[in-house]
């Protein structure tokens, strides 16, 4: 193993020795990643076969959810693989790769969060110009625009991270390819390129913040001088999800990222890492199912057996054709 690690890759430690919580782990992990695919995977569908939920608002979450089940994939199946088979190798293609999807879904994610956040904002705000303004051309563009902005933070990150020389053993004491704990193995650092991707992401994720801090100070301040309890509820049921999703992201990202590196690797620094990149593709859906009551009706009527029974027969129609 110190052979490998040493020649071409790497090796994960990640959260025990002990062989009995390594299946736990895989077990947890693994329950975990079903209930995030399906629960994922429910909201493409709902989304995609419900007339009445194409809207802008919807188009958006939809993404959010392709986006949390590639965020999701990128790093908990390889750690159930690890746990099962008792092996922390990762060979340095796969970190490369399971770097630069980390970092492009991350972004990713903040950009869609935070065109979510204006999409609210000019439904709640200015509703008379909502249909101008988000337009399908200009939701197709947003949306565009968020996955080319996660490329190109992933492409950054990625190759900077990998032109710095390693020195000792490529030990990494996450269960994942994590940046912060990579960037503890060099010998050196490479001050200009390091300066100007961290002071890219940084600005950029600082811009995401004030926009949707601002988006939100209007939204409530509208959302108060509505006189009509019903209506407020009404906002409340579709905007407290999409914040409360914000705010557990971007305080459990910026923590673990803003902080100094520690020489000594703890469990809370695996616990921290698993609120940013488990937690929230798993609760996502659930946020958005639970406070909404367009999703759960449609939810109910995709799970309703009337439903099946209409969607079954339609199939056998078309394979008979």
């Amino acid at each position: 193993m110190d052979n490998l690690t040493s020649v071409s890759g790497f090796l994960l430690i990640g959260f025990s020795d002990d062989r009995k919580l390594q299946i736990l782990h895989a077990l947890l992990f693994l329950v975990t990643y079903l209930l995030a695919l399906t629960g994922n995977l429910l909201i493409i569908t709902i989304t995609t076969l419900d007339h009445r939920l194409h809207s802008p608002m919807y188009y958006f979450l939809k993404h959010l959810s392709l986006l949390d089940l590639c965020f999701i994939s990128v790093t908990v199946p390889q750690s159930i693989a690890n746990s099962l088979m008792n092996n922390g190798y990762i060979s340095l293609g796969q970190c490369i790769l399971q770097v630069f999807f980390f970092i492009a879904m991350a972004s990713s994610e903040v950009a869609i969060l935070t065109v979510m956040s204006y999409d609210r904002y000019v439904a709640i705000c200015q509703p008379l110009q909502y249909e101008t303004i988000m337009d399908p051309r200009a939701c197709r563009q947003a949306v565009v625009a968020v996955w080319i902005a996660g490329g190109l933070s992933g492409l950054m990150h990625t190759a900077v991270n990998f032109s710095i020389p390693l020195c000792g053993e490529r030990v990494i004491h996450q269960f994942f390819c994590d940046v912060p704990q990579m960037l503890k193995l060099a010998c050196s650092y490479e001050f200009l390129n390091e300066i100007a991707v961290a002071a890219f992401t940084t600005s950029t994720a600082f811009a995401c913040l004030i926009s949707i801090v601002l988006s939100y100070v209007h939204i409530f301040s509208t959302v108060l001088r509505i006189p009509s309890a019903e209506g407020r509820t009404k906002v409340f049921s579709t905007c407290l999800p999409h914040l409360f999703v914000v705010t557990f992201f971007l305080s459990a990202a910026g923590f673990e990222f803003l902080r100094p590196p520690s020489d000594s690797p703890s469990a809370m620094d695996l616990m921290f890492s698993i609120f940013y990149t488990v937690i929230p593709p798993t609760l996502n859906p659930v946020i958005y199912s639970l406070r909404n009551e367009a999703m759960k009706a449609a939810l109910g009527k995709v799970l309703s057996k009337e439903e099946f029974a209409q969607r079954k027969m339609f199939l056998k129609a078309i394979f008979k054709l």
